[in-house]
C-alpha cells in the first residue's frame, strides 16, 4: 500500500450549477415524507434488518427505511432523486439512462478481505470524467467491500450517482493508515453535485481503534485521533440518503467548506460509550438539511461547529449520545460566526444533553437566530442547556459561583478572562418530556457577555423520577417565557 492518501480524480470543467432541488425539511408534511414521529405505536411490530441491532433501536430505524424496489432506496428520496435528474437536463444531457460503471466490472472482489480500492478508484476516475451525462458508479448488494483511505476528488465532469447497496467496511487494523491521514477514511474534495445512496451500509469496524484512544483508556502511547467514516470538504449539491452508517473509528459524517448539503434517512449507530463517535458534524458549511434520520452513538447525535449557518435539522430520533449541540466553540480565543439554526421535532432518548450550546470563555464572536422546537425528551440529564463555561478538563480551571434556584452551584472558569461569545435571539418552543436530573433548564451564559433575547415558550419538564422536584439554572441570562414553563423560568427581564 502506498504511504499517502489515495486521490482520485484528475481537476476537471467546472461542472452545471449545484443547486439541484431546495429540500425544506420543515415542510417535509406538505411534500409527502414522513415527519410526525411521535406516534409510539407505528414502531410495534416492525423488526431489525440489522445484525446485532437492539430491538429498540430497530424500532425507531424502521421508521425510516421502507425502500421502493424500483429505485434502490426510500420512496420520498426515489421521488427527489429523479426531480433532481430532470432538472439537471436545462444544464446537461442527462439521458434516459446514464452510464453505469459498477465496481465489479473493474475487479472489486467484495469478500471483505481483499482491498477493493483500486476498483473504486477505477470507477470514480471514469465516472467523473465523463461527458455523457449522469453518471453512476454501482456497488451491488449481496457483498463485502474492504477499502483502505481513499480521498474521491473532483470536480466532474458530470453529475455523481454512487448507489451502494452493498457493504463498505474498513480495515480492522488501525496499522492500514501507517503514511497515511488518520484523520480520514473515505473523503469527497471539490465534488459538485454527488447523490450517495443506499439501501447498502459502511461499517467503520471502530472496536480497535476504540481500544487505543486516549480518551477512553489514557497512558503513553494511546492514540489522539482515529478516522472520519465519511468527509466532505468543499462540496456542492450533496445528497446523502437512504443508508445505515455503523461503529466509525472517529465522527461518522463530517461536512466542512461546503454548501446546499442534504442528508436524509440515515441510520448512524455506535455503542453509547465510543468515544468521539459524533453522528454528523457540521463545520464552515451552509444551507445544510438533515431529516428523517435515527442517530444513536457515543458523542453529539448531531454537533454543530463555527462559520455555519442556515441549517435546518428535523424530525431525527437522537440516543444514545450526547445530544444535538452548538459547539464547542471558541476554543482559541478565535472570532466565532453560527447564525440562522434550525433544530425542530427531535426525539432525545436518554441522551446526556438534549437542545445544548456550548462555548469557551475565551472564544469571541457571535451565536444568533437559533430555534430549538417541536422537543420531546425520555430521561435526558440537561435537556435545555446554553455552557458558556466550558472547560475541556474537568476541575482545570477556577471556580465561579453561578446562582441555581436558591442555591449556588460552582462552574469552571478562565482566570481574568474578560471575553465571551454573544448568545442572543435563541428560542425553545414546545419542549416536553422528562429530565433525569434536578436541573432541567441551565442557562449558564458568560460573566463578561450575557446571553440576550432566550425566549422559553411552552417548556413543560418532569422528572425522570416521580416525586423529584426540578429547577431552572440561570447565569447572567435575559430573556422572557411564555405559555406554561416548568420549571419556573429564571431568565431576567433586561
Amino acid at each position: 500500500m502506498a504511504t499517502k492518501d489515495l486521490i482520485i480524480g484528475e481537476p476537471s470543467a467546472t461542472l452545471v450549477s449545484s443547486q439541484l432541488l431546495d429540500v425544506d425539511p420543515v415542510g417535509d408534511a406538505e411534500a409527502g415524507y414522513e415527519t410526525e414521529y411521535y406516534e409510539t405505536d407505528a414502531y410495534e411490530g416492525l423488526g431489525s434488518d440489522v445484525e446485532g441491532e437492539d430491538d429498540d433501536f430497530s424500532r425507531r430505524r424502521s421508521r425510516f427505511s421502507k425502500y421502493d424496489p424500483n429505485c434502490g432506496f426510500s420512496i420520498s428520496a426515489c421521488s427527489l432523486f429523479m426531480v433532481s435528474a430532470l432538472l439537471l437536463t436545462s444544464e446537461m444531457e442527462v439521458g434516459a439512462a446514464g452510464k453505469t460503471f459498477s465496481v465489479s466490472d473493474y475487479g472489486a472482489v467484495g469478500d471483505g478481505l481483499a482491498d477493493d480500492s483500486p476498483a473504486f478508484i477505477k470507477a470514480w476516475n471514469d465516472a467523473c470524467n465523463t461527458t455523457a451525462g449522469a453518471s453512476t458508479i454501482s456497488v451491488p448488494q449481496g457483498k463485502q467491500y474492504r477499502l483502505s483511505s481513499i480521498n474521491f476528488t473532483g470536480p466532474c465532469k458530470s453529475f455523481i450517482n454512487l448507489v451502494v447497496s452493498g457493504k463498505i467496511i474498513t480495515p480492522k487494523d488501525p496499522n492500514a493508515w501507517k503514511g497515511q491521514d488518520p484523520s480520514k477514511w473515505l473523503t469527497f474534495k471539490s465534488v459538485n453535485g454527488l447523490n450517495i445512496s443506499g439501501p447498502g451500509s459502511f461499517d467503520g469496524n471502530g472496536e480497535a481503534w476504540w481500544d487505543i484512544s486516549c480518551k477512553l483508556k489514557p497512558k503513553p502511547g494511546c492514540n489522539m485521533l482515529a478516522p472520519t467514516m465519511l468527509g466532505f470538504y468543499s462540496c456542492n449539491g450533496v445528497y446523502l440518503q437512504s443508508l445505515d452508517f455503523s461503529n466509525s473509528p472517529q465522527t461518522h459524517v463530517t461536512l466542512s467548506g461546503s454548501s446546499d448539503v442534504h442528508l436524509m434517512y440515515l441510520n448512524i449507530s455506535a455503542p453509547e460509550w465510543s468515544p468521539n463517535t459524533d453522528g454528523i458534524h457540521i463545520q464552515d458549511s451552509h444551507a445544510v438539511s438533515i431529516h428523517d434520520s435515527i442517530i444513536g452513538t457515543g458523542d453529539d447525535c448531531i454537533s454543530i461547529g463555527d462559520q455555519t449557518s442556515n441549517i435546518n435539522i428535523t424530525s431525527i430520533e437522537c440516543g444514545p449520545g450526547h445530544g444535538i449541540s452548538i459547539g464547542s466553540l471558541g476554543s482559541s480565543g478565535n472570532e466565532v460566526s453560527v447564525q440562522n439554526i434550525n433544530v425542530r421535532k427531535i426525539n432525545f432518548h436518554g441522551t446526556t444533553n438534549g437542545a445544548r450550546i456550548k462555548t469557551w470563555q475565551v472564544g469571541r464572536g457571535q451565536v444568533s437566530q437559533i430555534t430549538f422546537a417541536d422537543l420531546n425528551f425520555t430521561g435526558v440529564q440537561n435537556p435545555i442547556i446554553i455552557d458558556q463555561h466550558y472547560c475541556g478538563t474537568r476541575n482545570a480551571c477556577p471556580s465561579t459561583v453561578a446562582i441555581v434556584g436558591n442555591q449556588s452551584q460552582t462552574t469552571y472558569t478562565f482566570e481574568d478572562c474578560k471575553t465571551g461569545v454573544q448568545i442572543s435571539d435563541v428560542h425553545y418552543q414546545r419542549a416536553f418530556g422528562t429530565s433525569s436530573t434536578k436541573v432541567a433548564v441551565n442557562l449558564n451564559c458568560s460573566d463578561n457577555v450575557p446571553c440576550t433575547h432566550i425566549d422559553l415558550d411552552t417548556v413543560e419538564l418532569d422528572p425522570a423520577i416521580r416525586g423529584e422536584e426540578l429547577i431552572s439554572s440561570c447565569n447572567n441570562a435575559f430573556g422572557t417565557a411564555e405559555g406554561m414553563v416548568k420549571p419556573s423560568s429564571c431568565l431576567r427581564r433586561s
